[in-house]
């Protein structure tokens, strides 16, 4: 049935690299001489040995991976690695509540950026290291990352990635699944390089630039500073542009750099719909915001442009405070949660393609009452999408919006305000990050929601980063059954 030496071989091996990245965060802190070194010094030793434990249970072990292992597998990596994740925070501690802990490591993993912490500038530079690596190594994916680092670890490497990829539809660039990871990781780190070379450049200090380039690329949003004033007008048009190339494909990203086309990224329909969106979401807040709140040219098209980005690539960093904002542009920024970018990337969302999906089948039943009898194919980029694939993306939109409905209502029922119940599940379920609301604004942390309503968002985080169905399947009868 289920392959647990496997799983305990595998998770145990992810512990050692989750290991290896809290020993990274001790140097940080021991170059700083600060803290939260013996918080993190416990936190490798009880990794690595919990690792070194699952690994002898393992022994033995069989290497084959089923289709049901892989989901196990992936959404327990998930989940190990949050908990293990919370342990500088709670050894150190920086957060006295297992509860807050877990649900600031899960918005780490996961990409989130929402926070609990309301002051995060007395936070330790190991610390705020960390929760920035955290997102980092989540942009990608952690089983994808592993993959790329150790192959043979995973005897059905593909299923694992079919279980987290992003995206109905998958490109590949390479017939070694292994070699699309390397390649795709090349092209994630030089967009972070890149960035914090950018940031640097335009005056920021290595540490900020390090940490705003991890969160940036990985579309995350942790930041080091409680002051959204920190990002000067040149960093914030850095933080855009990198936001809005991290939203792209990937894939796509590497076919355009490696044969000097951009014309590539241009024929594609997801990318098309991407562009399309950004720039008129982006021109109607600016034209709201010259318009009520009395903004000069410049500044609205930078806010209203970085705003967009930051809330349609899930990255949710803060240039201004939309609470004061046209609550129409509410509206505009919480359909940008929804939507996200580009599939393939490291956002989070509904995804771009999914849309364009949409648009054609909508496009295809009007056509269809005017033509009852006619055979209507639908393509995506001259690729033909079989009928299973829509009746999928029909079910993933579907149960998208029962978790939305049934999450908002849940914490409606808690005490939380309309608004920041329904933003706060489309922030959490889209991996964005900020809540749009009277009680909870966009710059404010979580640390107000019951405890409740935390467990809801984490699982939300979880389910959302996932792509709901590989974590949902687990849940179902047929899944423990033996055939």
């Amino acid at each position: 049935m289920i392959n647990l030496k496997l799983i305990y071989k595998i998770i145990g091996s992810l512990l050692f690299i989750e290991a290896m990245m809290l020993l990274l965060c001790l140097g940080v802190s021991v170059y700083y001489h600060e803290d939260d070194l013996m918080a993190f010094a416990l936190s490798v030793a009880i990794s690595a040995g919990t690792g070194l434990v699952l690994r002898l249970f393992a022994r033995n072990c069989d290497n084959t991976l089923s289709r049901r292992d892989a989901y196990l597998v992936v959404t327990l990596t998930w989940t190990v690695f949050s908990l293990f994740g919370t342990l500088p925070f709670l050894l150190g501690g920086y957060l006295h509540s297992f509860t807050d802990a877990f649900f600031e490591t899960m918005s780490g993993f996961t990409t989130t950026g929402a926070t609990i912490i309301d002051d995060v500038d007395v936070l330790p530079h190991g610390i705020l290291f960390w929760r920035s690596f955290t997102q980092w190594l989540g942009g990608l994916g952690i089983v994808f990352f592993t993959i790329a680092l150790l192959p043979s670890l995973v005897g059905g490497s593909v299923k694992v990635f079919a279980a987290e990829a992003t995206g109905p539809i998958k490109t590949k660039l390479h017939p070694r699944l292994s070699t699309n990871a390397k390649w795709i990781w090349v092209v994630y780190i030089c967009i972070t390089v890149l960035c914090i070379l950018a940031m640097w450049c335009a005056g920021m200090d290595l540490f900020s630039s390090v940490n705003y380039s991890f969160t940036t690329a990985a579309t995350g949003g942790f930041a080091t500073h409680n002051d959204y004033s920190y990002l000067t007008p040149v960093v914030q048009y850095i933080v855009t542009f990198f936001c809005f190339v991290s939203g792209i494909n990937f894939t796509m990203l590497y076919i355009s750099v490696s044969q000097r086309k951009l014309s590539t990224l241009l024929k594609s329909a997801e990318c098309r719909f991407y562009l399309f969106v950004v720039l008129v979401f982006a021109g109607f807040i600016a034209f709201e915001l010259m318009l009520k709140n009395g903004y000069e040219f410049e500044p609205a098209v930078r806010s209203a442009l970085f705003q967009v980005v930051s809330f349609i690539t899930t990255t949710g960093l803060l240039s201004d405070d939309p609470a004061v904002w046209p609550h129409v542009t509410w509206v505009v920024l919480a359909i940008c949660m929804f939507f996200g970018a580009c599939s393939g990337s490291t956002s989070g969302g509904f995804k771009c393609i999914r849309c364009v999906m949409l648009l054609k089948i909508i496009k295809n039943e009007f056509r269809q009452m005017l033509h009852p009898n006619a055979v209507l194919p639908m393509r995506v980029d001259g690729t033909n999408v079989p009928s299973s694939k829509r009746v999928t993306l029909l079910a993933f939109l579907s149960t998208y919006l029962i978790l939305c409905l049934f999450c908002s209502f849940s914490m409606i029922a808690m005490g939380i305000d309309n608004t920041n119940a329904i933003t706060i599940t489309l922030s959490a379920l889209g991996n964005v990050g900020p809540t749009l609301g009277t009680e909870i604004g966009p710059t404010m942390s979580w640390s107000e929601l019951p405890i409740a309503a935390k467990w809801i968002c984490s699982v939300l985080m979880l389910i959302g980063r996932l792509e709901i169905f590989s974590v949902l399947v687990i849940f179902t009868p047929q899944f423990w059954k033996e055939n």
